[in-house]
């Protein structure tokens, strides 16, 4: 999520990554119905194959799934590899085991491998990513102040745990995300201690109880993401943003709104095959990688959900074909 995960020692990732394509996920996983018909059967000869990073939020898998569907639907050949963000994968596309992350919130920390010639950032992917600080809604409601970060230690006391120390319980992202949260308590004067939470998931079940239970609970959450209509939370304001580079941050200022962008390999670029134009035109919106990833969350195969998005939106799919 802005994720900046330190990237795996150079050399055992490489020697890795042939192993890593062997692992991959053969396209979907299941066999769905394509409605993103091929316009041109010398084009869709002419497709290559290709692997897709896939990473650990739904949000992404939404989008990898769709891309996914729509190129195997046009004659590529398309595998799925499961991978850590930033440098592994980096490594891993220089590498030759990976062509395509279809959303990265790294705001620019891919460029070591861009300028290397590994890889090559394609554009916006239509989604605008936005991390922050949240509390679940009804706190909100009866303490219309707690959303201002100046108010923050007017409330510390509700949010203390039996880990935190004295102080509020402040849930930092997972492993992995760019997370800036003891730099924004440091900076701010917040008498909060930040507490890993070790995963997403883990995340979830904190704001879930939170707001189940109404007991107090404030962590780091992202948009684009369907648990926010599962379970309504309020975002903490802080001074307006000023940085991209996490390691560069302050802390006294909020995260960044992210345009998230497309990463491929020059490989797909220079193909000029049904998957490059897919990769260069492919764009949706927050609400379009919700729809989807609710499909997803609620028991649905990937790849049915993804159909069923690309069957419902074929004009904007023959528009990504052009």
């Amino acid at each position: 999520m802005i994720r900046n995960k330190k990237a795996a020692a150079k050399a055992s990732v490489l020697a890795a990554a042939a192993a890593l394509l062997l692992a991959a996920c053969g396209g979907a996983g299941v066999d769905a119905e394509a409605s993103a018909a091929p316009t041109d059967a010398a084009e869709v000869a002419a497709c290559g194959s290709y692997a897709i990073a896939m990473h650990a939020w739904v949000g992404y898998t939404a989008s990898a799934q769709v891309v996914t569907e729509i190129a195997k639907a046009n004659g590529c050949d398309i595998s799925q590899v499961t991978l850590a963000e930033a440098g592994v994968t980096y490594d891993a596309m220089e590498a030759g085991s990976v062509d395509l992350v279809i959303e990265d919130w790294g705001g620019g920390r891919w460029q070591e491998w861009a300028d290397r010639g590994a890889l090559v950032q394609v554009g916006d992917n239509g989604n605008i990513g936005i991390i922050g600080m949240y509390v679940p809604q009804w706190m909100a409601d009866e303490n219309p102040d707690i959303t201002d970060s100046a108010n923050l230690n007017k409330y510390a006391d509700l949010f203390v745990t039996d880990e935190s120390k004295g102080k509020g319980a402040w849930y930092e992202g997972p492993p992995g995300y760019t997370t800036i949260g003891e730099k924004m308590i440091s900076a701010n004067k917040l008498n909060f201690t930040a507490i890993s939470t070790g995963s997403e998931q883990a995340l979830i079940d904190v704001f879930t109880k939170a707001a189940a239970d109404k007991t107090p609970a404030i962590g780091y959450w992202y948009t684009p993401q369907n648990f926010l209509a599962k379970v309504p939370l309020a975002r903490i304001n802080f001074p307006a943003n000023d940085w991209t580079d996490p390691e560069q941050a302050s802390g006294l200022t909020d995260y960044p709104e992210l345009p998230l962008q497309k990463l491929a390999t020059p490989k797909v670029i220079d193909a000029n095959d049904a998957f490059t134009k897919i990769v260069k035109n492919f764009t949706w919106t927050n609400d379009d990688q919700n729809e989807v990833a609710a499909d997803i969350e609620s028991g649905t195969d990937p790849a049915v959900a993804a159909q069923k998005w690309i069957d419902a939106h074929a004009d904007i799919v023959a528009g990504w074909l052009k």
